[in-house]
């Protein structure tokens, strides 16, 4: 049997914010965007068009939604977006205007750096060395 993560939930305040925050800034591609009728949205982001797992932006529609917006996974690393070059990504997000946690640095498993998403969720951009 095959199975894979196909999908992660990420809420957000607004979509299109979520959207040109992922695209624009953290150089991840819109897989899907579409609109089913009575504010349903299915919206989709990956790091490639060829990742395997995409992140589903669900907006808050709650106050319990709400409250957990840039607190996921508290003040630990949300998730971790794997790169073939992490300095590479760094310096272009970085001229984006993502806010990153220091610099890239070498570490036992590759070259990584934290950083932010627009509502304070941390990610990690890893080199990952193959250990």
């Amino acid at each position: 049997m095959n199975k894979k993560i196909g999908h992660v939930t990420l809420l957000v305040k607004n979509f299109d914010e979520a959207i040109d925050f992922y695209i624009n800034k953290a150089g991840f591609v819109l897989i899907t965007d579409n609109a089913f009728g009575n504010g349903f949205r299915w919206v989709t982001v990956a790091p490639s068009k060829d990742a395997e797992t995409a992140i589903v932006f669900v907006e808050a529609d709650t106050d319990e939604k709400r409250k957990r917006i840039g607190n996921q996974a508290a003040n630990h690393v949300f998730m971790v977006v794997q790169t073939d070059d992490c300095k590479r990504d760094y310096e272009k997000m970085k001229a984006n205007g993502v806010k990153f946690f220091g610099e890239p640095k070498e570490v036992p498993w590759g070259v990584e750096v934290v950083f932010e998403d627009l509502y304070g969720n941390r990610w990690d951009l890893l080199q990952h060395n193959g250990f």
